[in-house]
């Protein structure tokens, strides 16, 4: 055995030294290149998975952003969805829509075409993307919570009848709020009544048609919805006419809406002894515009007593005089005589002072339609007092009818 120190102390020119070794102990080249092939294999086996691994971790968290997007659209959509559901209830067929400022700024020409204005708003003409046309009345000075006005325009929506302007949708957005009617061609009885020339003069047959309309039209808001529905605001602005002359009340339920601040409107009503709101304020209202639709002039145009015309209809129809003398000068006298008879005595009868001897309005309906008689009425004591010219009452209450026509 060599002491490999020693000999390398001792000799310090090199040597070869051969040493036997078992040759289990030397690896052979296979046995490295096995080796080698493992390690790549190994690497090769890591890489895969890590790139697996990771392909895996980045399509699962596209796929979980995804779901969050999807929820999250989803969770809008549910939420815009129940607001929705509070706002309106569906009607048949035919829901009401809800619109965004937007749709309706486009739909008006950013509001260009103004209809008409009155004591709720301002209403304009528009044209869906259908090209369907529409009437959009912007609400003015409303205070009343999103919520009241919500539950306001859900009772509206569900009522529909053939003489009442159809509601087909409402925006809120913000202190904006909007409903959305069917559009009415033909406009109002009053741009008929009061602004026509002789060429267009509205004829007997369709005023009596118009009468009637009218009439049936409150008559089932009293009498035939799951509330009664006190209009508070008939007149001839309020009386629109479709394609053929059908007539439709307009404007049913914002009186509540608008609440206390329709209390002009409503302090007009009660003028007569401050007698409570109810459906035989609206009777009253309905013979003061059957006046006008008979002479085609409107009830405040004069001051003097012989030429105002619900006192003339009052005194005519209750010393039984001619009832002719009474129409519309436009009409020439042509006209249906016993449907005048009919409409004048069924006028003053409306306008009695004592709510209890006006007739319902389906009862109106009824003696328009010809199913009942009606008797000769006396004039009412409010026209006697301003026939004497002794009732400040009266001259209050033609003031506030002036003014309620502004």
């Amino acid at each position: 055995m060599f002491n490999l120190q020693q000999l390398l102390e001792a000799e310090r020119v090199g040597k070869d030294i051969h040493v036997r070794v078992a040759s289990s102990e030397i690896p052979s080249i296979e046995d490295n290149s096995a080796v080698k092939k493992r390690k790549k294999h190994t690497r090769t086996v890591l890489i895969v998975v890590v790139a697996t691994v990771g392909s895996g971790f980045l399509t699962l968290s596209a796929a979980g952003l995804l779901l969050l997007v999807i929820l999250w659209r989803r969770s809008n959509n549910a939420s815009a969805a129940a607001a929705a559901d509070d706002k309106y209830e569906p009607r048949d067929d035919n829901s009401l829509s809800f619109f965004n400022y937007k749709e309706l700024k486009t739909a008006t020409k950013n509001f260009s075409e103004k209809l008409g204005e009155g004591g709720f708003g301002a209403v304009y003409k528009g044209t869906l993307l259908n090209s369907t046309l529409i009437a959009v009345k912007q609400l003015k000075s409303l205070q009343q919570s999103e919520k009241q006005f919500m539950a306001e325009v859900k009772t509206i929506g569900t009522i529909q009848h053939i003489n009442l302007v159809r509601l087909r949708g409402f925006s809120v957005e913000s202190s904006k709020r909007f409903l959305v009617y069917e559009y009415m061609p033909n406009g109002s009885l009053e741009s008929l009544l009061f602004h026509q020339t002789t060429a267009t003069t509205l004829s007997w047959r369709f005023r009596y048609q118009i009468a009637a309309g009218s009439a049936r039209g409150l008559a089932y808001l009293h009498e035939d919805c799951r509330d009664c529905i006190i209009h508070c605001d008939i007149k001839p602005d309020n009386i629109l006419l479709d394609s053929e002359y059908n007539p439709k009340v307009a404007d049913l339920g914002l009186a509540k809406i608008f609440g206390r601040e329709f209390s002009r409107v409503l302090t007009t009503m009660k003028w007569i002894s401050g007698e409570a709101i109810t459906p035989k304020a609206d009777v009253f209202s309905y013979g003061m515009l059957l006046c006008e639709i008979i002479s085609g002039r409107r009830n405040t145009d004069s001051s003097e007593v012989d030429s105002y015309f619900p006192f003339e209809l009052a005194s005519a129809v209750s010393r039984g005089g001619d009832v002719a003398s009474l129409l519309d000068d436009k009409l020439e006298g042509n006209a249906d005589m016993e449907e005048v008879g009919r409409a004048c005595r069924v006028a003053c009868w409306c306008i009695q002072d004592n709510e209890k001897d006006r007739p319902t309005m389906r009862q109106v309906v009824q003696i328009l339609d010809g199913v009942c008689e009606v008797n000769t009425p006396a004039v009412p004591r409010f026209l006697e007092r301003y026939a004497e010219g002794s009732s400040a009452a009266t001259m209050n209450y033609l003031q506030g009818m002036s003014s309620s026509k502004e």
